[in-house]
């Protein structure tokens, strides 16, 4: 069984490692990998960090066993879309069953805007991350109806966005609670986030 992790990690911070140990842990994977998004379609993302962004995820994961990261949407061209990257790990690892999808609750909520959704639905199993107070699951039971598999996962450890990491590095604030030391230094020695 696969399993992945696409985002942006604009940067990659200890909540996303976390979340990966929960899923490994909990639904022991054959492997999960981390997927920077080269070109996101449903974010403004800066294409000069694109690399950046690639290089701390690489230095976020390589220590822990099971993860690994994939450059396949810096290989292909134009928007990095979910659809076309889940169509070519299927034919590259030959898999058949679903693979499994990691998600917060705030892509998920827009997850039928997502290019052809229709077809990304019968191909993988959503594991949801909860990251917000009040949560309704309730609400999502309609796409049980269109076919969608998913289940909801709490995220019971302190999470904190990449927005706020950005403003916090921009502020010159102490970010060693949330990120990696080898993402710290990398961010620093690179000058990273201070426009």
């Amino acid at each position: 069984m696969l399993c992945v992790f696409q985002g942006t990690f604009n940067p990659i911070h200890n909540a996303h490692i976390r979340v990966g140990e929960f899923v490994l842990n909990t639904y022991n994977p054959d492997k999960l990998i981390f997927i920077p998004a080269a070109n996101p379609p449903h974010k403004i993302s800066d294409p000069k960090y694109a690399k950046h962004r690639y290089n701390m995820v690489e230095l976020a994961v390589k220590d822990y066993e099971g993860f690994s990261v994939s450059d396949i949407e810096y290989r292909r061209e134009g928007k990095s879309y979910t659809y076309l990257t889940i169509c070519e790990l299927r034919k590259l690892y030959n898999i058949k069953e679903r693979i499994l999808f990691i998600i917060g609750t705030d892509a998920f909520e827009k997850i039928e805007s997502w290019y052809e959704f229709d077809k990304l639905k019968d191909l993988v199993k959503f594991i949801v991350f909860v990251r917000e107070d009040n949560f309704n699951p309730s609400r999502y039971d309609y796409l049980k109806s269109r076919g969608v598999v998913f289940e909801f996962q709490p995220l019971s450890f302190e999470d904190v966005s990449s927005t706020e990491l950005r403003q916090k590095i921009k502020n010159n604030e102490d970010i060693s609670l949330y990120v990696n030391k080898k993402v710290e230094d990398y961010i620093k020695e690179n000058g990273l986030y201070k426009d």
